[in-house]
């Protein structure tokens, strides 16, 4: 009986493999398909003052990262772009482009990750040309680790007390010590599949914050009226 079930399973497992493969292809396909719609929509975005850090700022995620430093940067940043590789389950890369700023001289930063056959991750950043010049001793050299290895993202002010913020602490870190890779899965994964909805629901929530405050002020009325009848 035993010998049965372990072919059973065997074929399960062949079939298995033969569904993953049948699905990568299709990502592959439509990631293709796609690619004209993500750039129409980063060039209408780029049009927006203020759009990817309001976006970033109200994530529930990312916002728990972000301080005074970072918004003063990502102030700047117009467009934000994800490639993932021709075969997706290889890596992807964050392609963030800035306006002319007083941190730094580049245009266009790229951070990109690659996941090798051994499935380790191989990460790597653009170096950064700091107006400061004492900033640019940081190089963008490359770390491996596995993909079962996690870190946790200091939070606390004595691990995280960088001039730039938690955004560039992340950019700049190949080696994985600064944390794991959390910021970058939630910009693919999250904000880029839709980063209207983040921004949206900022200007939701100011609005009700509004109309929160006529409220009040209609109950307060009405309470005057109570006293003096």
């Amino acid at each position: 009986a035993f010998e049965v079930i372990g072919d059973v399973q065997n074929e399960i497992d062949r079939l298995n493999e033969q569904a993953s493969e049948e699905i990568l292809q299709v990502e592959q396909k439509y990631n293709k398909l796609r690619q004209p719609n993500y750039k129409k929509r980063s060039d209408l975005i780029s049009k927006i003052p203020s759009f990817w850090i309001s976006v970033f700022l109200n994530h529930p995620q990312l916002s728990s990262y972000l301080d005074q430093n970072d918004e003063n940067i990502l102030q700047y940043l117009k467009r934000v772009d994800v490639e993932e590789h021709d075969d997706i389950k290889s890596g992807y890369r964050i392609k963030f482009t800035f306006d002319t700023n007083p941190y730094f001289e580049n245009d266009v930063i790229v951070k990109e990750f690659s996941v090798t056959e051994s499935s380790e991750t191989t990460c790597k950043s653009t170096t950064l040309r700091w107006k400061n010049e004492a900033k640019n001793g940081q190089s963008a050299s490359s770390s491996k680790r596995s993909d079962g290895e996690s870190r946790k993202r200091a939070h606390d002010t004595e691990n995280n007390n960088n001039e730039h913020g938690a955004f560039m602490t992340w950019f700049t870190d190949t080696t994985g010590e600064a944390g794991n890779d959390e910021f970058g899965e939630v910009i693919k994964d999250d904000i880029f599949v839709n980063p209207l909805q983040y921004y949206l629901a900022a200007t939701t929530n100011d609005e009700e914050e509004g109309s929160g405050g006529e409220n009040d002020e209609e109950d307060d009325l009405e309470e005057k009226d109570d006293e003096q009848e």
